[in-house]
């Protein structure tokens, strides 16, 4: 039986869909693992967006800002289940428009800049912060300081996970904090360790959306 036929028969195993993760095949300059195998089967993608959109309340949310690149996926598809627009925080020099800017250092201990439209939305917008994958929080630290110059109030994060360190327990204790690897879990030790013990059967094929569907 397949993957996507043993989630269609009933209750699902709980956050299945975080073993579909790929490991990192490509060197140290890359993040460790690659989340986006869940974004491309359908089964998986959803339950995701349920998990998180559970723990939210929209009415504590006007709009869902995508950190660039990969928060974009996540961010979008939120705010579309949310009811609420979608605003994207880009990496420096790709949008033409007026933008405020600022340096943040990422997860490969790089400093980068980050902009985001000016103005974006008025004062006392409630902004949710998505991104794919929290490790060291540098690059939510930016976005922070971006939503935050323009008089936005960060509503909380939502993330596939965040890791356990000494910033992100200050996101944790400051702001809502909504993650599909939940603390506590043995997915959270595993993300901290920056292994997943799914690696060791991890194939492409178990991602792989159905072939030969017809429309309803």
């Amino acid at each position: 039986m397949t993957l996507q036929a043993t989630q269609d028969k009933g209750p699902r195993d709980d956050r299945w869909y975080l073993s579909l993760m790929s490991p990192n095949t490509k060197g140290p300059q890359f993040a460790w693992l690659d989340p986006t195998s869940i974004y491309i089967n359908a089964a998986a993608f959803s339950d995701l967006l349920d998990d998180l959109c559970a723990e939210l309340d929209a009415g504590e949310i006007d709009v869902v800002a995508g950190l660039d690149a990969m928060g974009f996926v996540l961010g979008a598809a939120l705010a579309a289940r949310l009811g609420r627009g979608f605003l994207p925080i880009r990496k420096a020099g790709k949008l033409c428009v007026d933008t405020d800017r600022v340096s943040y250092g990422n997860y490969s201990g790089r400093t980068q800049d980050m902009e985001m439209r000016l103005p974006a939305f008025a004062p006392g917008t409630r902004v949710l912060l998505a991104d794919q994958w929290v490790e060291t929080g540098g690059t939510m630290d930016g976005a922070i300081r971006l939503v935050e110059r323009q008089g936005g109030v960060v509503a909380g994060m939502a993330t596939i996970t965040m890791e356990e360190n000494d910033a992100t327990a200050a996101y944790r204790a400051r702001y809502k904090v909504v993650s599909a690897v939940l603390p506590g879990s043995r997915w959270q030790a595993e993300a901290n360790a920056q292994r997943l013990s799914s690696f060791d059967s991890y194939a492409p094929e178990r991602t792989f959306p159905t072939a030969g569907r017809t429309a309803a």
